[in-house]
């Protein structure tokens, strides 16, 4: 297969065109009784609806059909970045979210607060979801744990989740989680991947030690659970890429940081949908491409949520007028995977996605919905060749050969 960001790169063209990718997350789903409607079929989406039948739709694979994946290889296949190849752990992502400056010595590792019994064992893997104002003092006194020959931070995130970074020689990041996926059960051990992370190990489990005591009366919160340990991976930049120069606005930390990974400029979006598009509008003139994620689609499908999932959508789609209403050159709306209520996880399905543009081909897809998109003129592709459609359709790509 041809190297996608060399093309790219040898073909990039400027002009004055806008991009917008809104991202969906967990847009896709699956209805909860053979021949019923998804949660996007069932939304009423008049605006949505609208871009369909002035663009062309389809389905995307994340990586390939039958492959389940997370957040982090889902939106990289979106940007363009071989999720194959650009392999990039949580810990990465959540540390370039919470804007911390990762170095070529760090280990980057995404903390969760868990409850520990009277045994030993996980009782509630979220510690109850505990409130910002209890995690943040909690991770105050982690912060404060001194291992001889490496450095030690500890950041709070959101709610149960915190960050920790190791920095020091020899710290390697293939080292598996120690959440065991499961209440009832002690926390597992760290254990490494492959040769090269012994030194990572020996300091995560001094960690870990030191964490247990200091956490002892802190129940709910009493300790805590590694998971996406990962050192920051060479890759290139969105500008390098595609030649724009790319805004994000994105509200939760895990999407800023995967924004900030291909170095796109990560903007203040405040808290709310109707926070983004003024954002989006503030800014208009001042980029080429907008990255814009909403959140809420995913976490409700997670939940089982269907009702409310279809709500998410509906609330999605009544702000599709304040992002047409500046005239991108292109309007994507996609999803970085799906989650269906029914599983309550994410799955394999392909995800919903429409490209919008003067130069589109329309293919008589009147609603955004999977049994249409699957009509659609895009058929089911790879997500990462989403980008050269965007370029293409934006005139931002020169004639490849005589």
């Amino acid at each position: 297969m041809p190297d996608v960001h060399a093309l790219t790169r040898a073909l990039q063209k400027k002009n004055d065109s806008k991009i917008v990718l809104l991202v969906a997350d967990g847009l896709g789903g699956a209805p909860l009784s053979p021949g019923g409607k998804t949660e996007l079929e069932t939304a009423q989406t008049p605006n949505l609806d609208k871009v369909c039948q002035n663009g062309t739709s389809g389905l995307s694979h994340p990586i390939m059909p039958g492959i389940t994946v997370g957040s982090g290889p889902g939106h990289l296949g979106l940007f363009g970045y071989d999720p194959w190849e650009y392999q990039i752990g949580r810990g990465v992502l959540e540390a370039l979210g919470i804007d911390f400056d990762l170095g070529p010595k760090d280990v980057a590792i995404r903390g969760n607060f868990c409850t520990l019994d009277d045994g030993g064992n996980i009782s509630d893997r979220r510690a109850g979801r505990i409130p910002n104002e209890v995690g943040a003092p909690l991770c105050e006194k982690l912060n404060k744990i001194e291992i001889p020959g490496v450095e030690v931070f500890v950041r709070h995130v959101k709610e149960y989740r915190l960050v920790i970074v190791f920095r020091g020689d020899g710290l390697g990041g293939d080292v598996y989680d120690t959440d065991p996926q499961a209440t009832g059960v002690p926390p597992l051990e760290p254990q490494p991947k492959k040769e090269g992370s012994e030194r990572t190990i020996e300091v995560a489990k001094e960690f870990l030690r030191q964490a247990r005591e200091i956490l002892k009366d802190d129940a709910p919160a009493n300790f805590l659970t590694l998971r996406g340990i990962a050192n920051m991976p060479p890759i290139p930049t969105f500008e390098e890429a595609y030649g724009t120069k790319a805004a994000a606005i994105a509200v939760y930390p895990m999407y800023r940081g995967l924004a900030r990974l291909v170095s796109m400029d990560v903007l203040d979006a405040g808290q709310t949908l109707e926070d983004q598009c003024g954002r989006l509008e503030q800014a208009w003139d001042d980029y080429d491409f907008f990255f814009m994620h909403y959140k809420y689609t995913d976490s409700t499908g997670e939940d089982g949520n269907f009702d409310a999932k279809v709500k998410r959508i509906e609330e999605l789609d009544a702000a599709i007028p304040r992002i047409t209403g500046l005239d991108p050159t292109v309007l994507i709306v996609t999803g970085d995977h799906s989650t269906p209520s029914l599983l309550k996880s994410h799955s394999w399905h392909p995800v919903p996605t429409v490209i919008s543009a003067k130069s589109c081909r329309t293919d008589g897809v009147s609603t955004f919905g999977e049994q249409q998109c699957i009509q659609g003129g895009l058929g089911q592709f790879e997500s990462k060749y989403l980008m050269p459609m965007a370029l293409a359709h934006a005139g931002r790509l020169e004639k490849y050969g005589a």
